[in-house]
């Protein structure tokens, strides 16, 4: 697993120093493509005023037959560019326990606290975890939490996108009977994304992201473990007068402690209109 994190970064810097070298393009003067529609890495574009977005994710995991996950998340601009809402839902299906349901919402906060003139584009995210799923039937944590992430996002070139992701997740309190586990948790995540813009409406895409979990254990003991998820995919967009749909497929390899890699497919489809 190490050396193959280590031949895709140097395959990144390898692809940094081709499109910087070849191209020498004004920040303020790049053409025209599709930028806000990453899936696993958080891009740093809020939506523009009156401009609303619709998100559909949905990740299949085949070797766990067909259990699947799907989330749908609605951006909102709130008086301008500046801030912006979102809340995403959950649904998730597992076929060992034939259990389906929603998972546990969140209510997203961002503020563009810099923009595509500047050198790098941020937008801080504040997020509040609502427990509205089933914590018996393994469809949420049934603690209220909270989560923030720092998205940055820099254009190098005409053809060439980075986003970089760093974040954490604090869940209240997490109460577990039949492990006497009753307590907070957290989590941490890190990632970036290389994007390629092949054409104005064409993107080839590498993502990579990497999940520190706690887990409950015996006695108030947490177990963190350690998921990475690396995944090739591309999108398109397609324009119909004011409405832009922008369909992308992924396929995302994860990688755990002691156990196999699994391969999988993420379907993406985005709507974005005026209103």
């Amino acid at each position: 697993m190490k050396t193959g994190i280590i031949t895709i970064a140097f395959g990144l810097l390898f692809s940094f120093r081709v499109f910087t070298q070849s191209e020498n393009v004004n920040q303020t003067s790049f053409t025209t493509a599709i930028e806000d529609n990453s899936m696993f890495i958080e891009e740093a574009y809020n939506q523009e005023d009156r401009v609303v977005q619709h998100i559909s994710n949905l990740v299949f995991l085949p070797n766990l037959k067909d259990d699947f996950f799907y989330a749908f998340t609605q951006e909102w601009p709130v008086f301008g560019l500046k801030h912006q809402l979102s809340y995403t839902l959950l649904y998730n299906s597992f076929s060992k326990d034939d259990v389906q349901g929603f998972g546990d919402v969140m209510v997203n906060y961002r503020y563009q606290l810099s923009y595509k003139e500047n050198y790098l584009t941020c937008s801080p995210r504040l997020s509040l975890i609502i427990p509205v799923g089933n914590k018996e039937l393994g469809l949420g944590e049934g603690s209220w939490g909270m989560q923030v992430n720092l998205p940055i996002s820099k254009r190098w070139t005409n053809h060439f996108i980075n986003h970089f992701n760093m974040g954490t997740t604090y869940l209240f309190r997490v109460k577990k009977e039949e492990l006497d586990f009753d307590k907070p948790l957290y989590g941490f995540f890190a990632g970036f994304s290389s994007i390629w813009l092949v054409s104005e409406k064409f993107n080839l895409m590498l993502e990579y992201i990497s999940n520190i979990n706690g887990n409950a254990e015996m006695k108030n003991t947490v177990n963190y473990t350690t998921h990475t998820i690396i995944a090739p995919a591309f999108r398109f967009a397609i324009d119909l007068k004011k409405l832009q749909i922008v369909p992308g497929l992924s396929i995302p390899i994860s990688f755990q402690k002691d156990v196999n890699p699994e391969v999988g497919a993420f379907f993406y489809l985005s709507f974005e209109h005026g209103y």
